[in-house]
């Protein structure tokens, strides 16, 4: 493919010289070594490991949730807070139903397709482009969400980071984005402590709760719990209370994001796979859901009060509280009316409570490069999602989803509450068409199983999923109702921008491959040109231009001949002359360049032979410098590259480079001969490739 030829000529020796000789040192420090790819297996996950790396974003949605539920309700006044109960028992039904779906998903298909392979496989492509796209978003969405709430959170202690959230969530995504490019188990260590932590502590902070308010019959009390709300919309009923009940549950649904990251991630997952992925998923929806609940109940018992606009609708003794008021999250006003504010473990569950946040995005930052490697295997993405880093991570892929997460936290200036308007639309799309095709699955194969057993599991399983595909999918309907006037539209149009985008990289692929596939019987490829005329390019008479003749004349072509442009008319006749004096058996042909380009008299003079003859071919042999220092490279070769780049694009006509090993390579290879476990640029980034056998040797 000549785009791919002209990158590898006019930019691979610079990139693999100076960029990397640049940047090697401070991305080993970052990142760590480069593994060999044989060492993939090292990085599979146990599920201690892999329920704080996957489950991190449900698990960590019950700070802000439940306050999302509260500040919905809050437009009809306090009144319309005891509607939370009902909807919290809404949202727990969803959730197991979703859980109970997806570990059907993980056992039918634990290849990591997840909901993409799911409905590609049986609603067909365009299904599958759009769960991909819906993904996607989410996935974005995911991490944007997760860091804004987070600074929210660490912001009620620390006012620097409220009045630089921008700064600091960007900051937060840069560290997680290096956290990730490290690999997913050493990320996945590092986040299972504060997640952990902030479960335990949230189960406690439950338990005593309830230990005070039911045994002990102590009267907790959240530091709001004295204030009064202004309502928008006092006294709704009929429609306009139903509409509200529904906007607060599916503002509640935020609970749900992330639960198909782990059918994404079963081949992250020690074996047996699918077993582990589907007991890792029953356990993250238990914890969610209990967490959640609890503290939508800890907080209706300490009187938690939440505002859309608390400086205008949040009362204090009828006055409003302003604007330098910052209202604290609800989960941190649970536990300072549970613990007591600046206790031990108030301190406690609030920093893991902010940690656990910044750490939710890493769900994001595992599903989101392991899809964009299936789509890119599939042609929907560029081929460079699909390779592995040095750290056998989908480098290519946490890049972009840091890129595009960065870019959604600048604009929507780190506000949860903005952002959230547009969060969960895409995950509901992906859990509605990935359990209609799992219905469809089903269908399938017991059209064909015999086996009684087999057809009564296949059943029950098929049921589980039509139920979970109604749910969700009125659950969908709810959404969009409800958000898309505040929101939602955005991330509709996000995914319609993803899938037409993967639609034309598909169509530019399939194009490509049209183009490039072999006949079936002979070509004007396959047939030998008529003849082959070499031209050897000199500028002066060096080692590096004799070496180059040399090689040309081992090619035997029909016709060989030396080129140079005449720059400089000085110069030009010392060369003629020791050209003479050498006694050099290759003919010498000037071109006069008036203007002193190089270039353009090269290409017009080699179109000119190929005008003259064009069943023959032209094979331009350039003599090139090989150093060893990276601020050599910047001082050589640049109109070889230049001239490269330009007689890729000509038809008929071959490009070949002599090179010549300066001292200075010398010393730049024994240097890389020291490195441990070094090997070609892009050679670990090719996937999980199969291990050749280790040849026997002499000792064996």
């Amino acid at each position: 493919m000549p785009g791919r030829q002209v990158g590898e000529a006019l930019f691979e020796g610079l990139r693999s010289s100076v960029v990397s000789k640049l940047t090697d040192v401070p991305k080993r420090i970052l990142i760590g070594r480069a593994l060999r790819s044989d060492r993939l297996g090292e990085t599979l996950l146990p599920k201690r490991v892999a329920l704080p790396v996957f489950a991190s974003d449900p698990l960590s949605s019950v700070a802000y949730a439940p306050g999302e539920v509260l500040l919905v309700l809050s437009i009809a006044g306090v009144s319309a807070y005891h509607f939370s109960p009902w909807i919290a028992a809404a949202v727990v039904v969803l959730m197991f139903t979703v859980v109970a779906s997806y570990r059907q998903n993980v056992h039918a298909y634990p290849s990591g397709g997840g909901d993409y392979e799911v409905a590609n496989t049986n609603l067909g492509p365009k299904a599958g482009l759009t769960v991909a796209s819906a993904l996607l978003v989410d996935y974005v969405l995911t991490v944007a969400v997760s860091i804004s709430s987070g600074i929210e959170n660490l912001g009620s202690a620390i006012p620097f980071v409220v009045e630089h959230k921008v700064f600091c969530a960007v900051a937060v995504i840069l560290l997680l984005t290096l956290m990730n490019l490290r690999g997913v188990k050493e990320s996945g260590t590092l986040f299972a402590i504060p997640t952990y932590v902030f479960v335990t502590g949230v189960f406690i902070m439950i338990m005593w709760g309830a230990f005070r308010g039911l045994v002990l019959d102590d009267t907790m009390r959240a530091p709001t719990a004295g204030y009064e709300i202004k309502a928008e919309h006092e006294g709704l009923a009929g429609f306009a209370l139903l509409f509200l009940l529904l906007r607060a549950f599916s503002s509640g649904c935020a609970a749900l994001t992330g639960v198909e990251a782990i059918s994404n991630g079963v081949p992250a997952f020690r074996k047996p796979k699918s077993r582990n992925a589907a007991t890792t998923l029953a356990l993250m929806g238990l914890l969610a859901v209990t967490m959640f609940c609890g503290i939508i109940g800890l907080a209706m018992a300490s009187n938690v009060r939440m505002a859309e606009n608390p400086a205008h609708d949040l009362l204090d003794k009828g006055v409003p509280v302003g604007s330098d008021y910052v209202q604290n999250p609800v989960i941190s006003q649970v536990a300072e009316a549970v613990f007591g504010k600046g206790s031990i473990l108030f301190l406690v569950l609030a920093a893991a409570t902010a940690l656990v946040l910044f750490l939710a995005a890493n769900t994001a930052y595992n599903g989101f490069p392991v899809l964009g490697s299936i789509l890119a295997q599939d042609r929907y993405l560029p081929r460079q999602l699909h390779t592995r880093g040095d750290r056998l991570a989908f480098s290519n892929g946490i890049v972009l989803l840091a890129g595009a997460a960065a870019l959604l936290v600048w604009v929507y200036g780190a506000d949860s509450t903005r952002l959230i308007q547009l969060y969960i639309v895409g995950v509901f799309v992906s859990f509605t068409l990935s359990q209609t095709g799992m219905v469809r699955h089903w269908n399938r194969h017991l059209a064909t199983e015999q086996d009684p057993a087999k057809r009564r599991r296949m059943i029950r399983s098929r049921a589980i999923n039509a139920f979970g595909a109604f749910f969700t999918g009125l659950v969908l309907v709810v959404v969009l109702v409800t958000k898309f006037s505040h929101g939602a539209w955005v991330a509709l149009l996000g995914m319609v921008i993803f899938y037409v985008t993967m639609t034309a990289i598909r169509r530019h692929y399939d194009h490509v491959s049209q183009e490039l596939a072999a006949p079936e019987g002979p070509s004007d490829d396959s047939l030998r040109p008529s003849r082959v005329h070499s031209v050897v390019l000199i500028s002066k008479i060096h080692r590096p231009a004799l070496r180059a003749l040399a090689y040309a004349k081992l090619l035997r072509s029909d016709t060989l001949e030396a080129l140079s442009v005449n720059v400089d008319p000085a110069e030009t006749k010392g060369l003629r002359e020791e050209w003479e004096q050498r006694g050099i058996d290759v003919p010498l042909k000037v071109l006069d360049s008036p203007y002193r380009e190089v270039t353009r008299p090269v290409i017009e003079y080699v179109k000119s032979l190929r005008k003259e003859s064009p069943r023959d071919v032209v094979s331009v042999i350039i003599p090139e410098y090989v150093v060893g220092h990276w601020y050599e490279h910047l001082l050589h070769n640049q109109s070889a590259l230049r001239l490269k780049g330009r007689l890729l694009f000509t038809p008929g006509v071959m490009v070949t480079s002599v090179p010549y090993q300066l001292a200075s390579s010398e010393v730049a290879k024994k240097r890389a001969g020291k490195r441990q476990e070094w090997s070609a640029p892009g050679s670990v980034r090719r996937g999980p490739a199969q291990v050749r056998p280790k040849e026997p040797s002499a000792k064996d």
